[in-house]
């Protein structure tokens, strides 16, 4: 079986789907990786070639592996039978899987990989979302006119930064870890309880706003009703303007973002504080967040970044090849594809079979 590794061509993607390293570990397959693919991620073509990948024509490969879903002009490239991996947006983008489905294609979307334990080695959204927490709090670090720390100088002590994350996911918890790390004092918010736990174990304090939800069987959180949502907002908006730095990353799949941040709450604090709204593409988690812009607001500075992933793209994309690796190995256990759709990973990641349009 040959495996193709095409380069990305999104605006501003850097990852590639595969990495040198994984390559030699894929046995009895062969890879394919296009000129160039992984060179904005650091990966040199030299590199693949070392670990006995080929350079050429990953759109003829039978198995297809991207970070970002195909354009259209790259779907014209797909033909009937192969089978296509990478981040697909089946929950928003019906258009793309039927163009997919149209096709042919068998495609398995990694967004729609199984939360289960014995899925968790191809689970993407976590390992990005792990970047992307890192990251938001460095963009935050950078935006602040202060230090992270407390210092203790010879022209007095600078007491520490205070942040707050909004959200205790893959994302937030290392968002937490990330700021305690650079020495912030750091408060961690989130309506599902049984996350407090490892809040605290981080070395932060967990928030109590008196609003608890439940935790749906994916591990997110069940969305709010208009009333637990108005009632978190007043008591966020009460306590936000203790906060240097406020990181968001509420997101349910499939869904907007849930308002958390009104702009009354944004105007409740001092001016240089920062905003980091990591749910900006899914509308944000504050009102006047706009996606991959920066605005400012009562000296109050919001940031809505959509893919810091990418900006990250060495580790990012070797983190998502160990994903993508792990799959195509179940998928292709000897060599050769063996499709197993009573299989509850190949059945909850394939977004489209041949001839087949998911409901």
């Amino acid at each position: 079986m040959k495996v193709g590794v095409p380069k990305e061509t999104a605006s501003g993607e850097r990852r590639v789907a595969l990495v040198p390293e994984l390559v030699a570990k894929l046995d009895g397959i062969e890879v394919v990786v296009e000129q160039r693919a992984g060179e904005a991620a650091s990966f040199t073509d030299e590199a693949f070639t070392q670990a006995g990948a080929a350079i050429g024509d990953p759109w003829a490969a039978d198995l297809v592996a991207k970070v970002r879903k195909p354009s259209e002009d790259e779907v014209g490239k797909l033909r009937d039978g192969q089978v296509l991996i990478g981040f697909l947006q089946p929950l928003t983008d019906q258009e793309g899987i039927e163009r997919l489905a149209s096709r042919g294609v068998t495609a398995f979307a990694m967004e729609s990989i199984p939360r289960i334990t014995r899925a968790q080695s191809m689970d993407a959204l976590s390992s990005q979302a792990t970047v992307s927490g890192y990251k938001a709090v460095l963009l935050a670090a950078d935006r602040l006119p202060k230090f992270l720390p407390m210092l203790v100088t010879a022209a007095g002590t600078v007491v520490p930064a205070k942040v707050l994350v909004i959200g205790a996911g893959v994302a937030g918890l290392q968002a937490i870890a990330t700021a305690r790390r650079l020495g912030a004092v750091v408060s961690g918010f989130d309506v599902r309880p049984v996350v407090k736990e490892q809040v605290e174990s981080l070395g932060a304090t967990f928030l109590e706003l008196g609003v608890v939800g439940e935790e749906t069987e994916g591990g997110y959180a069940r969305e709010l009703s208009d009333e637990e949502q108005r009632r978190q907002q007043e008591e966020l908006e009460a306590r936000i303007g203790d906060f240097d730095v406020v990181v968001t990353t509420a997101l349910i799949p499939g869904r907007p973002a849930p308002k958390l941040i009104p702009q009354s709450a944004i105007e409740s604090m001092r001016p240089g504080s920062v905003i980091v709204d990591l749910a900006a593409e899914a509308g944000g988690n504050a009102d006047l967040t706009r996606p991959d812009e920066e605005v400012t607001h009562n000296g109050v500075t919001i940031l809505g970044p959509t893919n810091l992933p990418s900006s990250m793209p060495y580790h990012a994309s070797q983190l998502y090849a160990r994903n993508v690796s792990a799959l195509v190995k179940h998928l292709a256990p000897e060599g050769e594809l063996q499709l197993d759709f009573e299989d509850e990973i190949t059945a909850g990641a394939c977004v489209t079979r041949k001839e087949e349009v998911p409901a």
